[in-house]
């Protein structure tokens, strides 16, 4: 697993890009997302959780789309809103149920 430092790549929004190997597809979580894993919905969710969604998702996603019924290991359901932009796969939010 590679880290690479956080960057600004929008005015507001500050992204950690995370890149694992063999799938080749970085996952870019954005801030906004990471404060949401705080909230009490959104519990025992992990940023691991979320980039192996994130990669799960076929094909190619031109606009920000809602993805419905993944789950963390620890059980807990939730939605991802992503996009693919140049960089690689951003997530925007977590939706906990």
């Amino acid at each position: 697993m590679h880290f690479w430092p956080k960057m600004t790549m929008t005015r507001d929004t500050i992204l950690e890009v995370v890149k694992f190997g063999g799938f080749g597809m970085r996952v870019i979580i954005t801030d906004h997302a990471r404060k949401r894993l705080r909230d009490m919905r959104q519990d025992k969710i992990t940023t691991h959780d979320i980039i192996m969604a994130a990669k799960g998702i076929p094909g190619r996603i031109p606009t920000a789309t809602r993805f419905r019924g993944f789950f963390a290991k620890s059980g807990r359901m939730f939605d991802i809103v992503a996009k693919d932009i140049t960089n690689g796969r951003l997530v925007i939010t977590i939706i906990g149920k």
